[in-house]
């Protein structure tokens, strides 16, 4: 059964309804929203993608509500503050730009379960809004709206809550209404958070047509603190390789601590229960080798994302930035270090070519000066692209860079420093 598979891998956090569990013995759509509110999904995102699939590969067809029209609004849960509002030109770019998140992760060549993704704006921008407070405003009441956490807790904060955000609830129950109406949609899925807009909907359905629909929640994925993962927040995990490279994708999570591994290799992986649980053993085992179910973890979830050639050069990347890593160092894996992973410095050819190594050296930053220089190439610590340099006349000369653009000047088995070579337009 789905539900209990789920339970075991740490995806559940509640049902609407025991009857759920019935209905889902039989194909079933579910649906799960996202607001198009950057132009990219995040890792925290990722656990509700991972739960369409998993109900997919049960047989259930998953179905992506894509809030074009919910994104001008703003959803106030787990918010402390009212979000940006977005004009409509970027909402579009941003429904655009994460679409291809589900291509990663869902199966769209089963044509029993291919996946529906859908818009919001598609029924919402063209409804008159007197129109809207009739149909559906009217089968609300302000006392349970007010009760919602996501409203109380604003409520009680020195922010408040606007009417633009309060409205939200009403949005996405109509959103529902028209899944079902339309597609036969019986099921949606929400984080932990999302469960006051969850029942908002099924009570909004029960009033309207008189018909039961479910729902079923997931735990958030948190931080170390406590603090879910938002779009908002510093030290995102996005999941387009423009705003996180494959190699930083697959370093967040090499770095994950031993006491959180197992469990985001339940939630964010589709390994087995059983592979999960003998690395839970290891890590227990006064044998185990640091960080091997960390390696694991990175190597699965950057495939998953990146692919295997996002994969290929994530490894690469590591074995090149190692210290005392002896790599051969290639161009696409030099092109994919960002100034976040070594320190890049920007020169011209002629600033380059026929100039001594501890000139060179000095003028990025390696060393403070020609003396440091040249004790550093004494004592055998200088390296140009991971190959250590003798002389102290050494001359940087042409055929050394790598694809002519790259050089990698080290300072011992740790400090490098990636110098690339400007082109002359």
């Amino acid at each position: 059964m789905i539900i209990e598979h789920l339970q075991n891998r740490g995806l559940l956090e509640a049902t609407t309804s025991d009857e759920l569990a019935n209905l889902l013995k039989k194909p079933t759509k579910v649906y799960l929203g996202f607001d198009p509110t950057a132009d990219s999904l995040h890792i925290g995102n990722l656990v509700g993608i991972v739960v369409l699939r998993w109900f997919q590969k049960f047989g259930h067809t998953p179905v992506v509500i894509l809030g074009g029209a919910t994104a001008r609004i703003g959803d106030p849960s787990g918010k402390s503050v009212e979000r940006p509002l977005l004009d409509t030109q970027t909402i579009a770019t941003n429904v655009s730009s994460i679409t291809k998140h589900f291509e990663q992760v869902l199966d769209f060549s089963d044509s029993s379960t291919r996946p529906l993704i859908l818009n919001n704006d598609q029924w919402l921008k063209e409804y008159p809004f007197i129109d809207f407070l009739q149909d559906v405003g009217r089968h609300f009441r302000l006392g349970v709206m007010l009760a919602k956490d996501s409203v109380k807790t604003r409520l009680s904060s020195e922010e408040g809550i606007s009417f633009t955000e309060f409205s939200y609830q009403l949005l996405q129950a109509y959103d529902f209404y028209r899944l079902y109406t339309d597609h036969n949609v019986l099921v949606q899925l929400g984080g932990s958070d999302q469960w006051g807009n969850i029942t908002a909907g099924i009570d909004f359905v029960r009033k309207k047509i008189s018909t039961q629909v479910f729902g079923y929640t997931f735990p958030l994925l948190t931080r170390n603190d406590g603090r879910k993962f938002g779009k908002t927040e510093q030290g995102t995990i996005w999941l387009s390789k423009d705003k996180c490279s494959a190699y930083q994708f697959y370093q967040y999570f090499y770095r994950i601590q031993d006491t959180e591994v197992i469990r985001l290799m339940r939630m964010l992986t589709f390994m087995e229960l059983e592979e999960i649980a003998e690395y839970e053993q290891a890590i227990k085992s006064s044998e185990y080798v640091p960080n091997t179910a960390q390696k694991r973890l990175a190597e699965e979830m950057t495939q998953l994302i990146h692919g295997n050639a996002g994969l290929q050069i994530a490894q690469k990347v590591t074995q090149c930035l190692a210290p005392g890593g002896k790599a051969i160092l290639e161009f696409d894996v030099l092109k994919e270090i960002s100034a976040n992973d070594m320190p890049i410095e920007y020169l011209e050819q002629s600033e380059l070519m026929g100039q001594k190594y501890i000139d060179i050296s000095v003028k990025i930053g390696l060393v403070s000066s020609k003396s440091e220089a040249a004790r550093l190439i004494s004592n055998n610590g200088a390296y140009l692209n991971n190959q250590k340099v003798h002389d102290i006349h050494f001359l940087i000369e042409p055929g050394m860079a790598i694809e002519d653009q790259f050089l990698v000047f080290g300072s011992g088995k740790r400090k490098k420093i990636l110098v690339s070579i400007k082109k002359i337009v």
